[in-house]
């Protein structure tokens, strides 16, 4: 049987997955929110931007450096790629090896893994945060009748760009990276939960109603009468 605190450590290891699943998908949205975003806009990043509305036309009238948005995309994708690795790992040691194993020092290196995402997406999600607002303050000044940054999706947009339903790709870019950030965090305190608990998590597939006899290896080794002098 296995004890209380071996099913403690794996239901742990098991939410912890859940978190990395979660995590993986607000990765995606993020990147790809930000992405298209910049698309729309014929490359540019219009993370502190402003635009100036032209005969009931919006244009842009200044953007942030492209390479921005592809800081945020870059953090995204890292976090996306690590946790659908650290995943599929753990889906490969239980379908295959049939047990779950951590050591401490593994447990170690995933707390500094925590910090430095915990890091970047904490920068990345002020980046979203603060840019989107400067865009959205750009648009109060330019259009009086305007209360909600939302309401400018409405407007037309000068060719090539298409600003449809920039606010909402933005917004949601931030959300979840926002998400991501305090999934990471219950991550690090899951981590640290499970060091404090046991250097070791074990799940094996065994027969809970085996005997002991039953489990003992079908081929022994003989042993050799002593010798006596």
């Amino acid at each position: 049987m296995t004890s209380c605190p071996t099913m403690a450590l794996l239901w742990l290891l098991l939410l912890e997955l859940a978190l990395y699943c979660c995590c993986f998908i607000c990765g995606i949205v993020t990147a790809a929110s930000v992405t298209v975003s910049q698309g729309d806009f014929i490359g540019k990043c219009m993370l502190y931007g402003s635009v100036t509305l032209n005969s009931s036309a919006f244009s842009v009238s200044s953007s942030s450096s492209p390479s921005l948005c592809y800081f945020v995309s870059a953090i995204s994708v890292c976090v996306a790629i690590f946790c659908f690795s650290t995943t599929l790992y753990w889906v490969y040691m239980y379908c295959i090896d049939g047990e779950l194993k951590r050591e401490r020092v593994w447990m170690n290196i995933s707390l500094g893994v925590c910090t430095v995402f915990l890091f970047f997406l904490l920068v990345t999600g002020c980046i979203l945060k603060m840019g989107l607002d400067r865009l959205c303050d750009s648009v109060f000044q330019n259009v009086w009748n305007i209360t909600r940054c939302e309401d400018a999706q409405s407007k037309s947009w000068k060719s090539p760009m298409t600003g449809n339903r920039f606010f909402y790709k933005l917004h949601s870019a931030e959300i979840a990276v926002w998400v991501n950030f305090f999934g990471w965090m219950i991550i690090a305190v899951l981590v640290v939960v499970q060091r404090r608990w046991g250097s070791d998590t074990r799940s094996r597939l065994e027969d809970p109603g085996a005997s002991p006899a039953e489990t003992e290896p079908f081929l022994k080794q003989p042993e050799w009468p002593q010798r006596t002098h």
